[in-house]
């Protein structure tokens, strides 16, 4: 019995033992299993799951910069940042969000939109954000609230940055504005997600954004399980953007743009023609980029885009009209170039042109009987051009358009430039699918027909016959590649370009010049141009037989008023370019308008002011700034 229980106790050992074994394999073998992850993930991923910790931990904030000012040549601001004051409001603060916002609305204006947006926004945002209530708040209303905040729970001032055109409608066309990022735009770059960050949407603003919108910084701050931030634990501060300085002088921008607005719809461009600098580009009528800074009403929306004079539309790069008269120093410099015309050439005009069996008529109609290429520039005598301009084909025409500057896009600063058109035989024949007729040539030689031409080109134009033939282009802002001190000759001879300028000088100052009314009478300050009229809708011979002049016909019916001119005519400097739109003649609208802009740049010589530096500019604008506070 001794022996049998011996035996059972050495055999239940042996299975225990085996058991013992076993087990202890397996936990052996679990304890490798985990040591060798837990050495896998603490080595090889240690460095993973760090990061991925230190992403619940630490968050990253960007930093916007602030938009780099822009300037005209002598510092004065044309595009500022201006202090936006802000009410805020952080919900988990405040108990009553409907009484507070009611208790803020007896101290400020706040429309029901405002209101409802706010409810909106407590919903979606957590607790302890800040909702914006309302911007652009006046020192005053900042008072009001700041004196009632221990009623006004979870309210806070904020202050923040807009964007502010300090000369409004005179700048509005050459500064453009800037505007909120839209949601297809927001991939682009990170900063363009922060909210309230504005882009440049025309104008100077648009072409150069990313120069003045700068680089934006970042900041890492702590958060806790829900989100909240705890501290900053490092900040990369962001670069603000350039200061631009341009060739622009504010002061003649803002007294050609008062000009421009006592015509309906008119445009201007005054330049140096001896290095291409703008010194004003405007547009009438204008509006204030301002309106676009803030929330933009429907109502105003609506009268932009329905007022007939277009103000939204830069005219003075964007406008594309036929040239007219102005057109015909082109023509007359191809004549002379071509061999078709010198200066004893002469034409006699009876008031009429009969080619075939067409007969086209002179805007004079009892004629201007002999006439040299001076005396035809001078009277504008359309017969004279209609008669050589046959001789010599449309292509050789268009050669000289193109050398000074028409037809073609310059790379201008400003991103709305149209190209306008010059057409010649390849252009008819693969555009329309037709020949170029001897009636076409006689209607381009004084500026008509397919014929387009924006009044920056037509500025150029006149640069470029009167500096002696050398290709300037037009500049705001001389970082381009295009822009040359050294400009290089288009190769006509003196002796035409100076033919071209006499008959340029007699238009006004000539016993019969077109444009005798609008004469400079300050000696040393006399200009010389050329008048021109383009015909928009042509009159019928049942209305001229009723007596119905074209100042009779409907607004949008009259025929566009130019002029081109240069002063002083004796030593050219300046060119300038205008446009009336339907201001039915370029005598009687145009020419006057554009001597009071020439008489006022020679007055200014801003050419003789050398243009600031960014650094100046900006010490310019904190100065003012702090002087305003």
């Amino acid at each position: 019995m001794v022996g049998r229980d011996s035996d059972n106790k050495a055999i239940s050992q042996k299975v225990f033992t085996r058991r013992a074994i076993v087990v202890g394999g397996i936990q052996v073998a679990l304890l490798g299993v985990m040591g060798t992850r837990l050495a896998y993930l603490q080595v090889a991923e240690g460095k993973r799951y760090r990061m991925l910790s230190d992403k619940n931990r630490i968050h990253t904030r960007i930093v916007p910069p602030s938009r780099g000012e822009i300037v005209d040549r002598y510092g004065k601001p044309l595009a500022v940042n201006a202090q936006n004051f802000r009410v805020m409001m952080t919900p988990e603060q405040v108990e009553d969000i409907e009484r507070v916002l009611s208790k803020l609305r007896e101290l400020i204006e706040l429309r029901d939109v405002d209101i409802e947006r706010v409810m909106e926004e407590t919903k979606k945002v957590a607790k302890f954000s800040s909702v914006q209530i309302r911007d652009d708040l006046s020192w005053d209303e900042v008072s009001r609230i700041e004196v009632n905040l221990p009623d006004l729970s979870g309210l806070r001032i904020d202050v923040g940055e807009r964007r502010d055109y300090p000369l409004k409608g005179a700048t509005a066309h050459l500064v453009g504005y800037v505007g909120a990022v839209n949601k297809d735009e927001v991939k682009d770059e990170p900063v363009f997600s922060v909210p309230d960050f504005k882009i440049g949407r025309t104008g100077f603003e648009k072409a150069f954004d990313e120069q003045l919108r700068g680089k934006a910084g970042t900041a890492q701050v702590e958060v806790n399980v829900v989100g909240r931030e705890v501290r900053e634990l490092n900040r990369q501060p962001s670069t603000d953007g350039e200061t631009m300085v341009l060739s622009v002088d504010a002061d003649l921008q803002v007294i050609v743009q008062e000009r421009l607005n006592q015509e309906r719809s008119a445009s201007a461009v005054v330049m140096d023609i001896k290095t291409g600098a703008i010194y004003a580009c405007a547009s009438s009528p204008s509006f204030d980029p301002n309106v676009f800074t803030r929330p933009l009403s429907a109502n105003v929306w609506e009268e932009m885009i329905s007022n007939p004079g277009h103000p939204l539309t830069n005219k003075a790069i964007a406008g594309q009209y036929p040239p007219g008269s102005t057109f015909k120093m082109v023509t007359a410099l191809a004549l002379l170039e071509a061999g078709g015309a010198n200066l004893n050439t002469r034409v006699y005009c009876p008031g009429h042109y009969e080619y075939g069996s067409a007969r086209f008529h002179c805007w004079k109609s009892q004629g201007h009987g002999s006439v040299n290429v001076i005396q035809a520039l001078e009277q504008s005598c359309d017969v004279y051009f209609y008669k050589l301009a046959t001789e010599i084909g449309i292509n050789k025409i268009a050669e000289v358009a193109r050398k000074l500057g028409l037809g073609q896009l310059y790379g201008f600063d400003l991103p709305e430039e149209r190209s306008g058109l010059m057409p010649d035989e390849a252009w008819k024949l693969g555009t329309l699918g037709k020949k170029w007729r001897p009636g076409d040539t006689i209607i381009s030689s004084i500026g008509q027909g397919a014929i387009l031409t924006t009044p920056l080109q037509l500025a150029v134009m006149t640069a470029r016959l009167t500096n002696g033939g050398y290709s300037v282009y037009p500049w705001m802002y001389k970082k381009r590649a295009n822009i040359n001190d050294a400009p290089e000759h288009l190769g006509f001879k003196k002796e035409y370009l100076d033919i071209i300028r006499k008959g340029m000088e007699d238009v006004v100052n000539g016993p019969k010049g077109t444009a005798q009314g609008a004469k400079i009478r300050l000696e040393g300050m006399e200009m010389a141009g050329k008048t021109g009229t383009a015909q928009v809708k042509r009159i019928t011979m049942k209305q001229r037989a009723a007596g119905i002049r074209n100042e009779d016909l409907p607004w949008k019916d009259r025929h566009h008023a130019l002029f081109v001119g240069y002063a002083p005519y004796k030593d050219p400097r300046y060119a300038c370019a205008v446009v009336v739109e339907h201001g039915v003649s370029g005598s009687g609208s145009a020419a006057p308008l554009a001597r009071d802009l020439l008489l006022e740049v020679q007055h200014r010589k801003p050419e003789l002011s050398p243009m600031v530096d960014k650094k100046a500019a900006r010490q310019q604008i904190r100065a003012k700034e702090a002087e305003e506070q």
